[in-house]
């Protein structure tokens, strides 16, 4: 386990701790089963109703969710509720997407609406809300985003102004793009106290002057409630006010974190169902006297849908078993456990915003690729790919967009380096150095060696284009958002490379070859191609740092040659084993 954030990228593979999903307990199962089953027999039979918006239908599924102890996953048992941690919750959301509306609700409950009481919240507030938040008797939003704010969150103008006689806050402002916040009981609400100090409130619908306005007509996840909420000299008392006064921003952007690993879960699941649907359909599709699922070119599709999906699923449930494993270090029962945790999250969030991005990119992938396998059926409504592809599309927006998430991924590496919290210009010292004397090789003997060298490649690439971007622009490099945004996908590429070759040694050692013989064709093919197309976007962004000057590009390339030799793997045959396998099974197994 990496002692801090980003440390992945300067630790060589070793045997740190990684939790992969191969190795999920009975109970995590068993949970993980009694939310398929609930979608399955629950959910997906009124479809229609809860694409229509039919009253009282996502709302009476919520508390039944509620009522199996869905909800009441990460609430602590003396709140109600089950106490268990962010495995169980990333095995329970990554079975809630065989409805995109129904995941997104269910995610911003458990979620956003959730956690921030639980971590933020005075004794009396958790007392209060989380029992109710657990069973269901509550259902929660969170209104951060307003008409003129969005990725710039802190530029908001809801305004909240202390009572003369001390008692309430009294807010006026608009929220909107509120998920669930047609039917939900309690919003966490940020306003600006005295129009300067950015606050969260907890603000019940019951209190004098909150409304809602009309549902907005989406491109997708159309059975998900999407509202303005308004807030018109809404009384709050005071002792709604969660966390500090004026250190709301703290709240939102911790919150966001969690909620971005979550969202990559729900990838995770949305592409284990596409590969429910699409793998049946090729092999029952002829053509030319043949099934689909014999066409090269097809099982290109279903092999690269695999790839992605194993690497969104490696990291999101490395990043659930690392916290996990730290709150088990803590004492749960301690006044500071919680400030503890925080600055967990905090100290892991671009860890959450690779999941993020990764896998809100992959899922787009996955199911663009599914439409193009269905052909024709695949753009009718009937077919339900269609709903996938529309409904996928906002991830890459939630939670911050990713365009944002990267510029974080990157910007908070470098923070870190500049204030010497890692420590980056050692490893590239080394890297440096290594290009003149040559690099380490892992011992032959070792599983996948020539792979395991390709993972530090990974780390090298982005040690090295971070370094020569800050060499060149030093604290300017933030307005050189194109360069950061390259750095952010070499950092991403590493991490999951790293993420999966560890989660391929550990497969092999908890279960032997046998096993691993798909996975390591996955993990390789990842690998093996990947880097070719970083090494490509990095040297184009070289030219740009260089300002197309051919005498300080070119020694630019000539250590990029060194950095990412051409690796010797076919991949087109491991992806036929691939398909073979996940075909053969008629879902994402082998």
């Amino acid at each position: 386990m990496a002692a801090q954030g980003g440390d992945f990228l300067l630790t060589p593979l070793n045997d740190d701790y990684i939790f992969i999903p191969d190795e999920l307990d009975s109970t995590v199962r068993e949970l993980a089963d009694v939310t398929v089953q609930f979608m399955t027999k629950e959910v997906m039979p009124l479809l229609k109703d809860i694409e229509d918006k039919k009253p009282g239908v996502m709302s009476n599924l919520l508390k039944k969710t509620g009522e199996l102890g869905l909800l009441m996953v990460e609430v602590p048992e003396k709140y109600s509720g089950m106490g268990m941690g962010k495995v169980t919750a990333t095995a329970i959301s990554e079975n809630v997407t065989h409805d995109g509306s129904f995941a997104v609700a269910f995610m911003c409950h458990t979620g956003i609406a959730t956690l921030p009481i639980l971590y933020y919240g005075t004794e009396d507030q958790k007392q209060k809300y989380l029992p109710k938040l657990a069973s269901g008797e509550f259902l929660g939003a969170y209104a951060l985003t307003e008409p003129g704010s969005g990725s710039d969150a802190l530029a908001a103008k809801t305004k909240a102004v202390l009572s003369p006689d001390g008692k309430h806050y009294i807010l006026n402002g608009e929220k909107t793009f509120i998920t669930n916040g047609g039917f939900a009981d309690l919003y966490t609400v940020f306003a600006k106290v005295d129009g300067e100090k950015f606050t969260a409130f907890l603000v019940e619908r019951t209190m004098p002057g909150v409304s809602t306005g009309p549902e907005e007509h989406k491109m997708g996840i159309h059975g998900s409630s999407t509202v303005p909420l308004i807030l018109q000299d809404c009384k709050v008392p005071v002792e709604n006010v969660l966390g500090e006064v004026g250190r709301g921003h703290k709240i939102a952007f911790n919150i966001l974190n969690v909620g971005r690993w979550k969202l990559g879960a729900a990838c995770v699941g949305s592409c284990k169902r596409l590969f429910e649907i699409t793998t049946k359909y090729i092999t029952e599709r002829m053509q030319f006297g043949k099934p689909l699922s014999s066409f090269e070119l097809i099982r290109n599709m279903v092999a690269n849908s695999a790839i992605k999906t194993f690497m969104i699923e490696s990291i999101v449930y490395r990043y659930a078993g690392m916290l996990d494993q730290i709150s088990a270090s803590l004492d749960h029962n301690a006044d500071d456990f919680y400030s503890k945790m925080l600055k967990v999250i905090e100290e892991f969030a671009i860890e959450a915003s690779i999941a993020k991005v990764y896998g809100s990119e992959a899922l787009s992938l996955v199911s663009d690729d599914a439409v193009q396998m269905l052909g024709g059926y695949g753009f009718i409504e009937d077919y339900s790919v269609a709903r996938f592809y529309r409904d996928n599309r906002v991830n890459r927006i939630f939670e911050g967009t990713n365009e944002i998430n990267r510029m974080l991924i990157s910007g908070t590496l470098l923070k870190r380096m500049v204030a010497g919290k890692i420590d980056f210009m050692t490893s590239l010292q080394t890297v440096l150095d290594q290009l003149k004397t040559g690099f380490p090789t892992t011992d032959s003997k070792k599983p996948w060696a020539a792979f395991q060298d390709q993972v530090e490649r990974y780390k090298r690439l982005a040690i090295y284009f971070g370094g020569v971007a800050v060499n060149k622009y030093g604290p300017a490099i933030q307005e050189h958002e194109g360069v950061l945004a390259v750095l952010a996908d070499c950092i991403t590429a590493a991490y999951v490379a790293d993420s999966s070759m560890r989660r391929l040694l550990k497969l092999r050692t908890n279960a032997g070859d046998p096993k691993c013989k798909i996975p390591a064709d996955i993990v390789c093919t990842y690998l093996a191609e990947r880097l070719p197309q970083l090494q490509a976007m990095v040297e184009q962004s070289l030219i740009s740092i260089a300002d197309g000057n051919k005498e300080e590009y070119l020694p630019y390339l000539k250590a990029m040659r060194r950095l990412c030799p051409q690796m010797s793997w076919d991949c087109q045959a491991a992806k036929g084993r691939i398909a073979e396998a996940i075909i053969t099974k008629h879902s994402y197994a082998w």
